[in-house]
């Protein structure tokens, strides 16, 4: 990957996942994620791009036997500070090269959460799937939240700041992110590329929306201090959730796809 994310490891937590959208997004994701779940009858999780654990501590609060890796040790560090459970492995390891270190286990499941794939060119996004098909077993699906190309209240943003040649930014090849004081390379892949890229060892299984009505995280300061507004906006996201044509136009969408 081309950022450690250890700058923003310290910050992660107070500027996303503590914060009122990143809750209400992170909600969608594990209604979502839940079903998914369900389907696969899964028991082992192989969780990739971690950041500080929410989503793994959440996973293995539900039974799950779950290995939680990032690239970045600031990362890593803070997950461990926040609970030790038998069920729950966090380590050190690069997305880029998997299967290392993992080539003696198999898991029922990859999942990615928040954009953690979107640091992947689409040559390393094809590669990361081919690598993952190794680690599943037979049927083993991948979950996969991811940033696309056409996010509705990106454009809306920019336009009413007046900020025109950036409306339309995420259908660069690439741009460079500010994540919490670390520049970071970021790729923004819609669902039909990804389904293309995974197509050699994947099928897709569910494609949802998630941001559709519930905003960005960098709108975060506007929208805390209107919780009727957000709670308005809450209830418009569950009513089309399972809408897979908007994922594209979403903030993140979730794509599940099943190992051929």
């Amino acid at each position: 990957m081309n950022a450690s994310f250890d700058i923003a490891a310290t910050n992660y937590d107070k500027t996303f996942t503590n914060t009122v959208i990143g809750k209400l997004q992170r909600s969608l994701v594990y209604q979502h994620l839940t079903e998914i779940l369900s389907e696969n009858q899964a028991t082992t999780i192989l969780e990739v791009n971690c950041g500080t654990g929410e989503d793994a501590i959440w996973l293995a609060r539900q039974n799950y036997k779950v290995t939680a890796t990032d690239i970045s040790s600031a990362m890593i560090a803070v997950a461990k500070n926040k609970i030790n459970l038998e069920n729950l492995i966090f380590r050190e390891a690069d997305i880029n090269n998997l299967p290392f270190p993992f080539l003696d286990q198999k898991f029922d499941m990859i999942f990615s959460n928040f954009g953690g794939l979107n640091c992947l060119s689409k040559t390393e996004l094809r590669q990361f799937f081919k690598n993952s098909s190794e680690l599943l077993t037979e049927k083993g699906q991948l979950a996969l939240v991811i940033m696309p190309k056409n996010t509705l209240w990106e454009q809306f943003y920019f336009l009413t700041k007046a900020n025109f040649k950036a409306v339309f930014r995420r259908k660069k090849e690439n741009i460079t992110a500010n994540v919490d004081g670390e520049n970071v390379k970021t790729y923004y892949h819609n669902p039909k590329e990804v389904v293309h890229l995974a197509s050699e060892v994947f099928v897709i299984n569910h494609l949802k929306p998630i941001g559709i009505f519930v905003p960005p995280s960098y709108l975060e300061p506007f929208f805390r201090k209107k919780p009727k507004l957000v709670s308005v906006l809450n209830s418009l996201e569950n009513t089309v959730k399972n809408q897979s044509f908007l994922s594209k136009y979403a903030d993140h969408y979730l794509i599940a796809l099943q190992k051929k």
